[in-house]
């Protein structure tokens, strides 16, 4: 009896210590979709690395040092939930059938449980790439969600739609800061495979018009003129005229409506946006929704059809 009491006390004094952390939030972080991301079973170092790279996409409104024991259970998260102002949670499972994706709004659903079909990891994708944009700074803000194709008949395309949307934070366009937008989730649906690309960039803006010696000063990158007699030299220089061409097109051109911190970019001027991706790759199949937390009256389901659906779609053939 008495080791129960001693637990009960410990598990009291860290839900204090929580809520006093969540008072002294400001209102509007309260507001925006919180997520645990967890993983449950046994799971091999690749699929634990997915969940902390799956961690950084979704900072800073998630737990991003969250430690995930054999002995913890669903509840241990949902009461962890309420203190937290968690709204989402998201797990990732292995069988022998392969992994699992599940996403579910909390505390009462629905849930969404995803195949995934294959990913890559953000230490693969940022190798593979030739110029590399990572920096501790691009997670101080929430990313910029955008979808694409999640359009269609059926309704579980409309719930995977204001799913995905409701993981992040909403944006006000007319009070939007661009300096605050440094990330964007990309994710498009395939109405022919049924797949979900799921893409993670980071995103800078630089001028346009200007060489790239001119660019270099501009952009306070000290050029080596040691090898040069005269400035001019190396703003003549032929490979810094101008950037490859190939490299962007005028529909990544944009005029700047607001003051950036990146140096270069002039408000009334045009800029380029640029991304860089970041990664994980994630490739989603959506097999099943349920109305409650991971259980209750399966919604929808790919491979098992209720009678009215196969009616239904007898007729339309």
């Amino acid at each position: 009896m008495g080791s129960k009491r001693k637990s009960t006390v410990k598990k009291n004094k860290r839900l204090k210590k929580l809520k006093k952390t969540v008072y002294e939030e400001p209102e509007e972080l309260k507001r925006a979709p919180h997520s645990f991301v967890i993983h449950r079973g046994q799971i091999g170092k690749s699929l634990l690395q997915l969940v902390k790279d799956f961690r950084k996409v979704m900072e800073p409104f998630t737990a991003a040092s969250l430690q995930v024991y054999k002995k913890n259970t669903i509840k241990d998260f949902v009461a962890l939930a309420g203190p937290m102002h968690v709204s989402h949670l998201c797990v990732f499972t292995s069988s022998d059938t392969g992994v699992n994706f599940r996403v579910a709004r909390l505390p009462q659903g629905p849930t969404m449980t995803f195949k995934l079909v294959n990913y890559a990891l953000s230490k693969d994708v940022v190798s593979s790439l030739r110029k590399q944009m990572v920096n501790p700074k691009l997670f101080s803000h929430a990313p910029l969600i955008v979808m694409n194709n999640f359009t269609g008949e059926g309704l579980h395309i409309n719930l995977m739609a204001t799913m995905f949307q409701n993981m992040f934070p909403t944006i006000n366009v007319t009070k939007v800061n661009l300096n605050d937008i440094k990330r964007c989730v990309l994710m498009n649906y395939n109405s022919e495979t049924k797949l979900i690309e799921f893409r993670h960039y980071a995103i800078k803006t630089v001028p346009v018009g200007l060489s790239k010696g001119v660019k270099k000063i501009v952009q306070s990158k000290v050029p080596d003129l040691s090898n040069f007699d005269d400035i001019d030299e190396f703003l003549l220089k032929p490979e810094l005229l101008s950037d490859s061409e190939f490299e962007e097109t005028t529909s990544s051109h944009v005029v700047v409506p607001q003051k950036l911190v990146s140096r270069g970019n002039i408000v009334g001027t045009q800029s380029s946006i640029r991304l860089s991706e970041l990664g994980p790759r994630l490739t989603l199949q959506l097999i099943k929704v349920e109305e409650g937390l991971m259980t209750g009256d399966v919604m929808f389901h790919e491979f098992i059809k209720k009678p009215d659906e196969k009616k239904e779609e007898a007729k339309q053939n």
